[in-house]
């Protein structure tokens, strides 16, 4: 069989974070909903299996009285994600990790060391300190990064599950920006790759993916839509187009036009060739 006669797999391959494997790749947050059942519908729209937790908030997010996050998310149906957002210290962050653990949330952790409030970009440094000991520790690391090459190789060394760089900076919608920098991790990574942060709707979704990216994680272009629910269903397809259009081998890009339709040999209305 040529490849253009291979029958087509029935669904995209899970995608695999260490020892997990997951059904999606898309992966969703919990936060800035504007209420719990919108929450809801819209992570099941989504159709994402790992769902993304903050240890520092959780308690705090609940809508209703007496409850917290974790009343209103379906244990058997979601992995948990804890992260540590509001970290700007490796410290920090390494205290918030190891208390997500001894909750019982999971030993996976989405690492973010945030280098300052204006920006909220990731701290080099901080970050790569800290995923060294979580990974020592026993941590499967999903580490929140920028989009440096150099970066992503190093926490790939520092034990990383996965390096999550950022599309652009959180919760600004504009895409992913430096598509250039993420070919390059992409073409030299050895562990999944999860574009973070930055997703605006659904097209931008498709263009991580189709840069080869292994999944996508979001939240506030989900969350801050006008309509969560409809949005978290249009990310769920445009992830999956973006899967398939990526092993589809593109056309390659022209500067004029090339048509798909013969344009020699034709006879003109008139009975000549065109052109005579």
């Amino acid at each position: 069989m040529t490849a253009m006669t291979q029958p087509l797999p029935a669904a995209i391959p899970p995608l695999v974070v260490g020892p997990y494997t997951f059904r999606s790749r898309l992966l969703v947050g919990t936060g800035k909903y504007p209420d719990m059942p919108t929450m809801q519908a819209a992570l099941a729209e989504s159709g994402a299996d790992v769902i993304t937790v903050a240890v520092r908030r959780a308690n705090l997010a609940g809508a209703q009285a007496g409850k917290t996050l974790y009343d209103f998310i379906d244990r058997a149906k979601y992995q948990l994600l804890p992260n540590t957002a509001g970290c700007f210290t490796a410290e920090d962050a390494l205290r918030t990790a190891r208390l997500g653990r001894e909750l019982g949330i999971s030993d996976m952790v989405k690492l973010e060391v945030l280098a300052d409030h204006q920006t909220l970009l990731p701290h080099p440094t901080q970050t790569l300190e800290a995923c060294r000991v979580l990974a020592s520790e026993g941590f499967t690391v999903l580490v929140y990064t920028s989009d440096d090459p150099v970066l992503a190789k190093e926490l790939e060394s520092a034990g990383a599950a996965a390096v999550m760089p950022a599309g652009a900076p959180i919760g600004s919608g504009l895409g992913v920006l430096n598509r250039n920098n993420m070919a390059i991790i992409l073409e030299r990574a050895t562990v999944p790759i999860i574009i973070d942060a930055g997703v605006g709707t659904a097209s931008d979704v498709t263009i991580a993916m189709e840069l080869g990216a292994h999944g996508v994680l979001l939240n506030t272009g989900i969350a801050g839509a006008q309509d969560p629910v409809r949005m978290a269903r249009a990310m769920r397809h445009a992830l999956e187009a973006g899967w398939w259009a990526a092993g589809a081998g593109r056309i390659a890009k022209r500067r004029y036009a090339n048509a798909s339709s013969p344009t020699s040999g034709l006879i003109a209305a008139g009975g000549g060739v065109p052109g005579e």
